[in-house]
């Protein structure tokens, strides 16, 4: 996530305020427990740790078993700043590195109106 979203504007000129994104894996085949091990701390964690975390849920699909996703929400985008340059999301994303064949980040405003 390399973009800075400091200066994201939608619409008519409004700043956003909260941003969310769905996360979504593609997992090895025969892995998911292994990566739910990893990933569910790390969800945990940030819920507790991070302040201007929202959301942060774990969505597992039933009729695929190779497939995991994220809902995260930030109140705004010093706190998703913030969680991309933490120590945490860093050792998870090597924690789960050999066990994942993708994964897809959508960042979204959250349209409060």
């Amino acid at each position: 996530m390399g973009a800075s979203y400091q200066s994201i504007k939608y619409g008519r000129g409004e700043k956003v305020t909260k941003i969310a994104l769905v996360v979504d894996f593609d997992i090895c085949a025969g892995k998911r427990e292994k990566f739910l091990e990893v990933i569910r701390p790390h969800a945990t964690g940030t819920k507790a740790d991070e302040e201007g975390c929202l959301q942060f849920d774990v969505l597992i699909p039933e009729d695929n078993d190779n497939k995991v996703m994220l809902v995260e929400m930030y109140k705004d985008v010093a706190a998703l700043e913030t969680h991309v340059a933490s120590t945490r999301l860093k050792d998870t994303r090597v924690a789960y590195a050999d066990i994942i064949e993708s994964r897809t980040i959508t960042k979204t405003r959250v349209d409060d109106s």
